[in-house]
């Protein structure tokens, strides 16, 4: 699905130069749940705009879905991301003032989509995550979990080939976790590549990969602590 191979990305301000990601190579296959570990400042949230064409690569190559996207426009670049990318943030990023359902039909309309086709998106993926009873509520009416919900169906409703979720559950108690968690995993199972970043090694296990960064490298910090634990 993804490959990156020598990939840097260096941020400069004024006479500050930082090196947020170093040579990464790193491949994720069609369908992968990969879950990204590491402590702040590692590097796992500058991985993730740039998978998300967010951001662009200082040097190295970014292929997506066989497509070199290292050295596209930025309109290029967003025209992929609206195609084939759906994005969770830990903050939910709904938007207050708007239902469920309105939520969920901001990213539709902007890609042009008809009006029945929206409905019938919108109604889908709410039903999906348990919300098909709520979709004209507004966000100040949901508990942090059934948030965290709608923000997956509004990602969901783009249908993308890439699932970008950065930190999905931090704002969560640990039921609520457990349970985007396997919502997460059974839309991993209908075919979905995912890649998560977490600090929690518990719901990382759950994913069918785990790396680990630190310092803007990959690591092998994460099998070390896993063994170490299992011993």
């Amino acid at each position: 699905m993804l490959r990156m191979q020598g990939l840097s990305k260096v941020f400069q301000v004024e006479q500050v130069r930082t090196h947020a990601l170093r040579e990464v190579d790193l491949h994720v296959g069609e369908g992968e749940f990969l879950a990204v570990t590491g402590p702040s400042g590692s590097g796992k949230s500058t991985l993730l705009n740039i998978a998300g064409l967010l951001e662009g690569v200082t040097t190295g190559t970014y292929t997506l879905d066989g497509r070199d996207v290292s050295t596209l426009s930025d309109g290029n670049r967003s025209r992929i991301r609206n195609e084939k990318v759906g994005f969770i943030f830990q903050g939910f990023n709904l938007i207050p003032d708007l239902t469920l359902y309105d939520n969920v039909d901001v990213p539709l309309r902007y890609r042009g989509l008809g009006v029945k086709e929206r409905t019938e998106r919108i109604i889908r993926v709410l039903q999906r995550v348990g919300l098909g009873s709520r979709m004209h509520h507004f966000p100040r009416a949901l508990s942090g979990g059934q948030q965290q919900r709608a923000a997956i169906a509004r990602a969901l409703a783009g249908r993308p080939r890439l699932l970008l979720a950065d930190e999905p559950t931090g704002n969560l108690d640990a039921e609520m976790a457990g349970t985007v968690m396997e919502l997460l995993q059974e839309i991993n199972a209908g075919g979905a590549t995912i890649i998560m970043v977490t600090h929690d090694p518990d719901l990382a296990l759950k994913a069918t990969r785990n790396v680990h960064f630190v310092d803007g490298t990959l690591s092998d910090r994460f099998r070390l602590d896993v063994n170490l634990v299992a011993a």
